[in-house]
């Protein structure tokens, strides 16, 4: 199989959370156990930091990668979902795995993974962790996919914990209370390794705190810290929180051992995205008018978007939105500004929610707008309409931002 072939067999043969939701989703970690077990164990042979967390984690997971490369160590990176390719998920020193080597490790163990019926997920954790072992990473920064304590990333005992924030989000998966998704979070918390946590609310901290206990594992709350903020060239207001919790992580990552200087955390944190390559987080995509993209998707991550929307400057306000089918709109819809005009789109997955629906349920909310049958037919309507002073906005989904990129 050629690289698209494999991509083709990796996406389509087997349940993939992204594409299908519910269904792909293994309430255990048997299979990547299993997985690990026939690989060898390629997660011993590299020392890590495991990021989860509701919002923020792929920036935090990016900010850390930057430093650490500054400061001369081979970094590995293992985050999701991707943009545009797949191989943006696996990365060295910024640099995508090798198409070869996606082809490669799919065709040597294709035979076991169909025996298993292996998950997209598992199976690219372990494409991950292999090649993070043959190229002899010092530190590899690995972000949960969803959750934590299930999460197929959490066979790893990493340098430190960290875990940015907890708000509602995969609630079908992780419980339908803030606690008991702290719970799930917090399951990457692993007996003696210190955790990091960015935010807390008054449900989630107690859970934390018990957890930690429970494992004798050291946490530190990043909000009660006092840091210099650091120039990034993140530029999202929300990068601010993000920013504390990474210079927490990295605070606790030298009391270990690990060596970097002031100027490396000044490079590091100024050239994240040269450094890493991450796309999408308030990434603007041209000025004049200025068009903005953003992968905010749930309640907490839209709040602080739409906060920092509001501080633009602009005559007119146009926002091309599409959202996935177990969105709750109800908890989203009404962070939107009224005074723009809408151009509603599905991105191109299963999961998608119907442009019909969308509409609908936008017009409830005084959101009006125009559908469309395609993310690339409405963000072009909205170029086109939009003038020089104008300020469009893309969001909703990581899927529609990604069709725009």
């Amino acid at each position: 199989m050629n690289y698209q072939e494999t991509l083709d067999w990796l996406f389509a043969q087997l349940p993939m959370y992204q594409r299908v939701g519910q269904a792909a989703y293994k309430a255990n970690l048997d299979n990547t156990l299993l997985l690990s077990d026939y690989l060898k164990h390629p997660e011993k042979a590299f020392k890590s930091i495991h990021v989860a967390g509701t919002n923020g984690k792929g920036s935090t997971s990016h900010m850390l990668a930057s430093v650490l490369q500054e400061a001369g160590y081979k970094v590995g990176l293992y985050t999701s979902p991707h943009l545009k390719d797949f191989r943006e998920r696996i990365k060295i020193d910024g640099k995508e795995i090798p198409k070869q080597k996606v082809t490669s490790f799919i065709k040597k163990h294709k035979r076991f993974f169909e025996e298993h019926q292996l998950s997209f997920f598992e199976m690219t954790v372990g494409l991950a962790f292999e090649f993070f072992r043959k190229e002899k990473v010092d530190i590899a920064v690995v972000e949960v996919g969803m959750g934590g304590r299930l999460d197929s990333t959490n066979i790893i005992t990493p340098e430190v914990s960290v875990i940015t924030n907890i708000g509602w989000d995969h609630t079908q998966f992780l419980g339908d209370t803030l606690a008991k998704i702290a719970a799930e979070k917090a399951g990457i918390i692993k007996p003696n390794i210190p955790v990091v946590v960015g935010e807390t609310l008054p449900e989630t901290k107690p859970v934390f705190e018990e957890i930690a206990l429970k494992n004798t594992a050291e946490i530190v709350f990043a909000e009660n810290e006092s840091f210099d903020f650091y120039p990034s060239d993140l530029i999202g207001s929300y990068q601010k929180m993000n920013q504390k919790t990474v210079l927490t992580a990295l605070k606790m990552l030298k009391q270990k051992g690990w060596k970097f200087s002031e100027r490396d955390l000044k490079k590091g944190l100024k050239h994240v995205v040269e450094n890493t390559g991450l796309l999408g987080r308030w990434q603007i995509l041209q000025e004049s008018p200025k068009v903005i993209c953003d992968t905010a998707h749930n309640k907490e991550g839209l709040m602080l978007t739409m906060k920092q929307l509001a501080s633009e400057n602009y005559n007119n306000l146009h926002i091309v939105l599409g959202v996935v089918s177990d969105k709750d709109l109800s908890k989203v819809l009404p962070l939107f500004p009224k005074n723009a005009t809408y151009y509603f789109c599905e991105p191109k997955i299963p999961r998608a929610m119907s442009v019909v629906q969308l509409q609908r349920e936008a017009n409830a909310f005084n959101l009006i707008g125009e559908p469309f049958l395609s993310v690339k037919s409405a963000y072009q309507s909205a170029l086109k309409n939009a003038e020089k002073e104008d300020v469009v906005y893309v969001g909703g989904s990581t899927f529609v931002v990604a069709e725009v990129l």
